[in-house]
């Protein structure tokens, strides 16, 4: 068995957000660029654990998830963080526009992950590049449990960088080019990093609880720490030497702006990291207690069923399950 490394970044972690985005880890499981002509109509299935993404590189097009609306112009993007099954639409489609499952839709595939569609009728002509990311991080799933059903970023708001990226995805969407589909879906990840980042800038809901503490500039800095080494003997005391604030007042402003008290948060954290590592790495659960700080696996099984709810090894029987599963097919 190979022996486990706890990774760290190779800076000072001091900017919680930006330490939260680097951690991201983000699996392709769908790319698709399409060139869509007036009246069309899109079913898009639900992607359990996946973020739908869709960006707008010309023309315009309605999402319609439940009951809500969005209606996108060029270069807007819009995110489903949950996966939903949703419709997309032209914005002016006459009454009855059938809306295929566009996974029935005849494709032009480039490699396991990445198609083209063309369809629709003959009016006014849209293109988009749409995806599912599925994230393989548990900061990730806490970040996307805090998110709203749709995210929508209008174009009027975006950064500088985040247009220079939808138009290099513009542009290889129009020039058919070797390798066009490996550069579009790296935009593509690029793109939803830069989105969260301006979900996170620009939204007021972004800015409370555990997502305002991340922003916190000493609250910040101590999950920051405790993200980056989940192994170390932290303490309440410890981490508020750290900030050079005293104990009574880091401890009362950790648990006011993240909602639990300081040695529950590191706990948590740790069993989340442990989760990650049991369903991703070929890994015992004894390994894994040692590398997140615990001389007892006894004690690392306690904490991982109580902050869970299964027992670690559960969690890895059916991660090799799957892995199997998975092989088989």
């Amino acid at each position: 068995m190979a022996a486990v490394t706890v990774l760290q970044p190779p800076w000072t972690p001091r900017d919680a957000v930006g330490e939260a985005l680097h951690f991201l880890r983000m699996s392709g499981t769908f790319y698709c660029s399409s060139d869509l002509r007036a009246p069309w109509g899109l079913m898009l299935p639900a992607g359990p654990s996946c973020l739908w993404f869709h960006v707008v590189t010309s023309g315009s097009a309605t999402v319609v998830v439940g009951d809500d609306e969005v209606t996108l112009s060029t270069s807007d993007v819009v995110l489903l963080p949950r996966g939903e099954g949703h419709e997309l639409r032209s914005t002016d489609p006459p009454p009855r526009t059938p809306s295929p499952n566009v996974v029935t839709l005849p494709q032009t595939r480039s490699g396991d992950r990445y198609a083209a569609i063309t369809h629709g009728g003959d009016g006014a002509p849209t293109t988009m590049i749409c995806g599912a990311v599925r994230f393989e991080h548990p900061m990730a799933e806490r970040l996307v449990a805090l998110m709203p059903d749709i995210v929508h970023i209008p174009v009027s708001p975006l950064t500088a960088r985040l247009h220079d990226t939808l138009r290099l995805m513009a542009l290889e969407v129009e020039e058919t080019r070797p390798g066009g589909e490996a550069v579009i879906t790296r935009l593509a990840d690029v793109l939803v990093v830069q989105v969260l980042r301006a979900w996170l800038a620009h939204d007021p809901a972004a800015r409370s609880g555990w997502l305002g503490a991340l922003a916190d500039p000493d609250i910040g800095r101590a999950l920051a720490l405790v993200h980056a080494d989940p192994a170390r003997d932290w303490s309440v005391a410890g981490l508020a030497r750290e900030l050079a604030l005293s104990r009574s007042t880091f401890a009362a402003r950790f648990t006011a702006l993240v909602g639990e008290p300081v040695m529950a948060y590191v706990t948590r954290w740790r069993m989340l990291v442990a989760l990650d590592r049991l369903r991703t790495e070929d890994i015992t659960v004894a390994a894994v207690a040692s590398a997140l700080g615990y001389r007892s696996e006894a004690a690392f099984s306690r904490a991982f069923r109580r902050v869970v709810g299964s027992p670690p090894g559960a969690v890895r029987a059916r991660a090799r399950d799957e892995e199997t599963v998975l092989l088989g097919a």
